[in-house]
């Protein structure tokens, strides 16, 4: 169509966001019409970014992402992927070198009004909607949920595409979206380039006519502001132009309004000041379930319909094949044939005019995956909904926050992924070491790119494990922390201090002072340390003091692995143990069921905490250590009949496994505790405390049967009236064990105290199973073996036909052996090269 022929006004092509039926057709709309101009909808302060969009840099999926200078926590994004049709617009326009703008509401409006509808949305409830700013992703535009004037409910907004799907007769939007516009030009491209958009306006035109805004009330406002820019584009290029944008805003902007009508509806708006940049986006934010909620169930597949020229299902089942291949699951081509075929027969029975997604999806299930939707899950969040993740210019504007973070992950080699990941770090390597203050200062700055994760089994500190995820809110996060500081370093220190003063609760002191020195925030830990020595002396409530202490112990460990100073935090700490082992006892009376819970939670962090303290607290004059201190409170708490039973329970079983409390006197305080005076609830929160938890409570009641039989007749014993008042704590407390061990109780309690007690032999007492003494004969029956495995019979060892050198027994020789792989076993990694 030549540009003479078109005399009708400006070519207005309403497209569906994100959609690459819509993308493709505005790509030949535009390539036929060869406008002077092209507008799109979007926030107009963009107009300096567009160029950037032509950088072999930038990458799709990215955002325009716009957020309030004076609140960057304010902020609003415009998606784009490969195939948006504004995207496609954009890059068609600069490609041709014809001018392209936005024509959207400014981003200063919308922010301030996503504000105003927040503070509406405080002052009258859920009713006055959500007020969030997000670019959208249906014909409709954005402005879903927007609150009336004066905070008034709105209708709930219509969905353009469900009402048009339910007037064909289907079911599901998606589906009818795909027959209609989807598949549409998969055998060749339209005769008209412009029927599709004549078509969608014309159905959009009956909507508005029934639904008026459709439950949007903001479109009147932006509608408005389009005319008046449509308005001076035409004055500048003529009807020569092109407007790429909603199609449910098309109907609005045919309508002929006044300037002076338009202009009173924009009169008085808000306004912020606002900065807008290009920020990378990734498939998984543009899906529906991932919050976005106007976005696409399936980007991965509508990025595949738009990238493949031709046999897009063959292409697709070839891609399910590769992925499923690398999780080393066998697909052959055969396999690809067979789902091709099926998809296709299910369109057909269907009435499709291609196989979709659904019928793909069915096909995959049935033929690749075998019926189960475990690898079918994997297709889902691999490929149907994607994992990738866009690039943005070095060019692009950035606070200087974010620019030093950028060379910071550059020169670390640690490259923001949307797909989520493990690292372990080494904290002996400076590179890790590096890494690991980078992300815990991130932590303090509340940008939460990598959360900690428990990594492989380690009883050192110089292991840590990460969990990685980009995600593209994260630039909103940077931004605002922009407000502490130009760099990374420098935010961490600022918003660091500014916490310590202000914060309230001592334990929020201690945690701080952890991640200061985690993060080796050295500027800030004297404003914490003065802070904690200011909350540690007014606070005197022991489960403050509780809290506070395993967060100053575990601090004080980190200082050997990252070389810092901790002479201060031991002194506060061991100025916090003397408290509580004075406090705490008294604590421990008078408590219900869940204070006891609680405060037996603190007893164990107090226990652990007190085992790290050890080493770094010197013992006094009279020569009683803080670990002996803390022992002799636990000795209280167990023999106090006014603590509560799970604290004395648990205090037991603190000196039990640290061989400060003999066996026979645990038994003596179990008999007592389970004694036919005690009440059953008392008893079972004893029980609770002695033996309940996973870590080895079920091991201690299978080798020490003694403990077992006062369990079992003490249950056995139990009323049948109040039998059903202990049993949910019983079941709490056995439920934990692994099954193995919860069977071997079972068969223990089975065979009874007859068969199942101790044993008298001539050398002892001895349990069921075991033998009455070592079995010399066989345990000398695996030294061969032992000899094997240590080289002593082959040619890495001593020669066996030839004379001892050293005249030593082989059997010493052996232990020998294995003393030195134990001590080499204790000797730090990289001791010896």
């Amino acid at each position: 169509m030549t540009r003479a022929a078109r005399s009708d006004g400006p070519l207005l092509l309403g497209v569906r966001h994100h959609g690459p039926g819509s993308a493709r057709a505005v790509r030949a709309a535009l390539e036929s019409a060869h406008p002077r101009a092209v507008l799109i909808e979007g926030p107009p302060e963009g107009d300096a970014l567009l160029p950037l969009a032509a950088d072999e840099q930038m990458r799709p999926p990215v955002a325009l992402l716009a957020h309030a200078v004076d609140d960057p926590g304010q902020a609003a994004f415009w998606p784009l992927a490969a195939f948006s049709p504004e995207w496609v617009a954009i890059r068609w326009a600069l490609a041709h070198d014809v001018p392209v703008r936005f024509i959207d509401l400014p981003a200063a409006n919308s922010l301030a009004m996503a504000q105003a509808a927040e503070r509406e949305t405080d002052r009258y409830g859920d009713g006055a909607g959500d007020g969030e700013v997000e670019g959208k992703g249906g014909v409709d535009g954005d402005g879903a949920g927007e609150p009336a004037a004066g905070g008034s409910p709105v209708h709930a907004p219509i969905d353009p595409i469900g009402v048009l799907a339910e007037a064909a007769g289907y079911d599901d939007p998606e589906r009818w979206w795909e027959d209609v516009v989807e598949h549409r030009t998969q055998g060749g491209e339209a005769v008209d380039p412009r029927a599709p958009f004549a078509a969608l306006a014309e159905a959009m035109t009956a909507l508005r006519e029934v639904y008026g805004d459709g439950g949007h009330p903001r479109d009147t406002v932006r509608e408005a502001y389009m005319r008046i820019q449509l308005r001076k584009t035409v004055k500048e290029f003529g009807d020569d132009i092109a407007v790429v944008c909603g199609a449910w805003h098309v109907p609005a902007l045919v309508t002929r309004t006044t300037l002076a009508a338009d202009r009173a509806l924009l009169k008085g708006l808000p306004k912020v000041k606002a900065e807008l940049t290009w920020v990378p986006w990734s498939h998984r934010r543009l899906a529906r379930h991932s919050g976005y909620g106007a976005g696409i169930d399936s980007p991965g597949w509508y990025g595949h319909l738009f990238e493949t020229a031709d046999r897009p299902i063959e292409r697709w089942m070839t891609k399910v094949a590769g992925l499923l291949r690398d999780e080393d699951r066998f697909v052959s081509s055969a396999h690809v044939i067979e789902a091709v075929r099926l998809a296709e027969t299910l369109a057909a029975m269907r009435g499709r005019p291609l196989a979709g997604l659904s019928e793909t999806t069915d096909a995959i299930r049935a033929v690749m995956c075998e019926g189960s939707d475990v690898p079918l899950s994997l297709v889902q969040d691999r490929l149907i909904v994607g994992e990738t993740l866009g690039e943005v210019p070095d060019t692009a504007p950035a606070v200087p926050l974010q620019r030093d973070l950028t060379r910071q992950q550059r020169t670390l080699r640690l490259k923001p992924e949307s797909l989520e990941r493990e690292l372990e770090l080494d904290l002996r390597k400076d590179t890790d070491a590096a890494r690991s203050r980078l992300l815990h200062r991130l932590r303090i700055l509340a940008v939460g790119w990598g959360e900690p994760a428990a990594g492989r089994a380690s009883t050192g500190t110089f292991r840590e494990s990460w969990r990685l995820r980009w995600e593209p809110e994260l630039y909103v996060r940077v931004a605002e922390a922009g407000t502490w500081g130009t760099t990374v370093l420098s935010a961490a220190t600022a918003k660091a201090e500014t916490q310590a003063v202000s914060a309230t609760a001592l334990a929020e002191v201690t945690a701080l002072a952890e991640h200061c020195l985690l993060a080796e925030l050295s500027d800030a830990l004297p404003a914490v340390m003065r802070a904690l020595a200011d909350r540690a002396a007014l606070d005197a409530d022991v489960g403050h003091l509780a809290d506070a202490l395993p967060a100053l112990a575990r601090t004080l460990r980190y200082g050997d692995v990252r070389s810092t100073d901790t002479a201060a935090l031991g002194e506060v700490a061991a100025g916090l143990a003397e408290r509580i082992c004075v406090g705490l006892p008294p604590a421990c009376t008078g408590l219900d069921a869940d204070g006891a819970a609680e405060l037996r939670r603190r007893v164990d962090g107090v226990h652990t905490a007190i085992g790290l303290l050890t080493e770094a607290v010197q013992a006094d004059a009279d020569g009683a250590g803080l670990r002996e201190r803390w022992t002799a409170v636990l000795h209280k708490l167990a023999a106090r009949d006014t603590v509560a039973g799970v604290i004395r329970g648990r205090a037991a079983r603190l000196l039990l496994d640290e061989g400060r409390l003999a066996e026979d006197d645990a038994a003596r305080l179990m008999g007592l505790a389970l004694s036919p005076g005690t009440p059953p609830a008392d008893a079972a929160a004893w029980i609770e405390g002695f033996v309940g938890g996973a870590a080895g409570g079920g091991m201690l009641l299978v080798h020490d049967e003694r403990l077992l039989g006062l369990v079992d007749a003490w249950l056995t014993g139990v009323p049948a009236d109040t039998f059903a008042d202990v049993l949910p704590l019983l079941r709490r407390t056995f439920s934990v064990y692994e099954a193995g061990v919860r069977r071997t109780l079972g068969e223990l309690v089975r065979r009874g105290p007859s068969a199942g007690g101790p044993t008298a032999t001539a050398t002892g007492t001895t349990a069921p199973g075991f033998g009455p003494g070592l079995d010399g004969a066989r345990a000398d029956a695996v030294v061969p073996v032992l000899r094997l495995l240590l080289g002593l019979d082959t040619g890495t060892g001593p020669d066996p036909g030839g004379a001892d050198p050293d005249n030593r027994d082989p059997d010493e020789r052996v232990e020998n052996a294995k003393d030195e792989r134990v001590e080499n076993a204790k000797e730090p990694l990289g001791a010896t090269g």
